[in-house]
């Protein structure tokens, strides 16, 4: 979503302020490293399918199913 102050430019994913050519899309380091930071703990995940209990268990026991 562009910014009101700069229609032209694109809105940091982090905070919302315009990106810079620098750090692009983000608006500065700051930002930028807390989305690595995010990538690097799974704080972004993609949600799969439900895991079924006997799955669970094998799983807990070390067991290939």
């Amino acid at each position: 979503m562009p910014s009101a102050s700069h229609p032209d430019r694109a809105a940091c994913p982090g905070c919302g302020k315009p990106a810079t050519p620098a750090f692009k899309p983000f608006c500065g380091r700051g930002c930028r490293d807390r989305d690595l930071i995010q990538w690097l703990s799974d704080g972004y995940r993609i949600p799969g399918r439900p895991v079924e209990a006997d799955e669970q268990d094998s799983d807990r026991n070390g067991l290939d199913s």
